[in-house]
């Protein structure tokens, strides 16, 4: 698969199929994410993968909680507020919380879930490109994705079902729920252009390009 083709169409999936994901594929996704570049290559990263289903069962108790109290902390204001649009961004979220309704009530059917932590992570430069190579190698492998922190609310019990060792500084970053998608790769339409987001030199100041659309596409080049 062509590089800018996985950075392009690489999406959230929250619909996936119960077919389990072979142990081969899962090997593959993590050993490009262990690729990922981190600061002094200290590798401070663990990645626990649950498809235990009264593991599941039990996490997905624990994410209906955590959920309710994001949306709750949605409403009041306190998170996700658009900088741009909000009209727009009003029915974005609209979209998401009927797709995350689907996650919520089927997350026990998910095959894989990938539990990520790390120690000392500062802002996660040492562990989102990790994620995210992750995901980009699970697109590769026709694997579908998303990376949730819902459990965040309950992180201090999650890790503690999972038997994290939290004395030694481990800390969870993030949960990547994979499977094969029930929807479509595509480009994502809903973006703001380069030249609407980026500035030069300082803030506020003329990009020098305008970018008017996607300049990847899947259609082929006359």
């Amino acid at each position: 698969m062509d590089v800018y083709e996985a950075l392009y169409t690489t999406r959230m999936m929250r619909r996936v199929r119960p077919d389990p994901i072979p142990l081969e594929t899962q090997a593959r996704i993590l050993d490009a994410a262990i690729r990922a570049p981190n600061g002094g290559n200290t590798q401070r990263w663990h990645f626990l993968a649950v498809d235990d289903p009264e593991t599941k069962a039990e996490l997905a108790a624990l994410y209906r909680r955590c959920r309710a109290q994001e949306y709750a902390d949605i409403a009041a204001g306190r998170l996700a507020m658009p900088v741009h649009d909000p009209a727009a961004h009003a029915e974005t979220m609209r979209k998401i919380k009927a797709s995350g309704d689907y996650f919520t009530d089927h997350f026990t059917e998910i095959p894989l879930l990938l539990f990520v932590f790390a120690i000392d992570d500062h802002g996660g430069a040492n562990i989102y490109p990790a994620i995210w190579s992750a995901l980009l190698a699970a697109r590769a492998e026709g694997v579908g994705g998303v990376i949730t922190t819902v459990l965040r609310y309950e992180a201090e019990q999650v890790m503690k079902l999972l038997e994290v060792p939290t004395d030694a500084g481990w800390r969870m970053t993030a949960m990547l729920a994979l499977g094969y998608p029930l929807g479509r790769w595509g480009v994502a339409a809903n973006r703001r252009p380069v030249h609407q987001v980026s500035s030069r030199n300082r803030w506020g100041r003329d990009f020098g390009l305008t970018v008017s659309a996607p300049l990847w596409s899947s259609e082929p080049a006359d």
